[in-house]
């Protein structure tokens, strides 16, 4: 249930931030670009990790606030490497696994996976483990309801959906994958000591460029009329993703809409199905992840 306190809860909410840095992936457009806009005006040094430089700079010139645009493409595991060692110590309070694509047709990433469980799981899988040795407050990886849709499960037997590829099947299973992976990094963090904290949200229906990749035409009209009609803007949309980055929460929690079937309202914790909460999955989930990506779990500094 949701309570007068997180109805209430809003971007003008937000702690002071000053002197903290966050990196923000697919920080461009969308709920990403909201999301960064609020932690800037809230002190925050913001990052964009983007993988056009050019919409990324256009972008980051839009907000008020202290602001850099880093290259990283999660399609590219070269430039996942990249865009970690470029960060050399500096500490990080806080990374925001936004970046996503959703429901396209049949691709694949430059090191050969699935392109929305490469990009959506695998990208992100990567770059937190590598910048994890600096990271100093928590991990928020952004999901969606989507990994309810039709019993969704991890298809450890074909992971790249060969034998039987739908954009809708393949980006439920790349969203159940970031709460997987949530619960996973959770208890790794809790094991090594770490006072860092996984966290996961969902924005509900909001109105962003992300559905207008779709491979259906009529998916794409369909979710044109959603996002004119039904959805919540992407400033609502952005508001789990600020709540789970600041608020006192436990970890591994995940945040969404409190309104009707999670689609829209104020930010509060949410449900997940049972396959999202399996931590026997998850950890296979983590094992094949680490095998795929040659990235592992790092050595984190304990009670920091």
């Amino acid at each position: 249930m949701a309570t007068d306190e997180n109805k209430r809860w809003n971007a003008a909410l937000l702690p002071d931030l000053t002197g903290r840095t966050a990196v923000v992936t697919g920080a461009n457009s969308g709920i990403g670009l909201t999301a960064a806009d609020a932690l800037a005006r809230a002190g925050a040094h913001v990052v964009f990790a983007v993988r056009d430089l050019d919409r990324g700079r256009e972008a980051a010139a839009t907000l008020t606030g202290s602001t850099e645009v880093r290259r990283l493409d999660l399609a590219d595991l070269s430039s996942v490497r990249a865009f970690a060692d470029a960060w050399q110590g500096r500490p990080l309070d806080l990374l925001i696994n936004n970046a996503g694509v959703m429901m396209l047709p049949q691709r694949r990433t430059r090191d050969g996976f699935e392109m929305q469980f490469g990009t959506n799981h695998l990208g992100h899988f990567a770059l937190t483990n590598l910048l994890l040795p600096h990271i100093t407050d928590r991990v928020v990886t952004v999901s969606s309801g989507a990994h309810r849709w039709g019993g969704a499960t991890i298809r450890f037997d074909d992971l790249d959906l060969d034998t039987d590829y739908t954009p809708r099947g393949a980006y439920a299973q790349s969203k159940l994958a970031n709460l997987l992976f949530t619960l996973e990094l959770q208890r790794r963090l809790t094991e090594s000591g770490s006072r860092v904290r996984a966290l996961a949200a969902h924005p509900g229906y909001a109105a962003t460029n992300l559905q207008s990749h779709a491979a259906n035409p009529v998916a794409r009209a369909f979710m044109r009329l959603g996002n004119r009609f039904f959805a919540q803007d992407d400033r609502a949309g952005a508001l789990p993703t600020l709540y789970a980055a600041t608020a006192d929460l436990p970890g591994a929690s995940y945040v969404g809409p409190d309104g009707m079937a999670e689609m829209r309202g104020g930010p509060t914790l949410v449900g997940r199905t049972a396959a999202a909460s399996d931590p026997e999955v998850a950890r296979r989930l983590w094992t094949v992840s680490e095998e795929l990506t040659e990235v592992a779990f790092p050595a984190v500094p304990a009670a920091r």
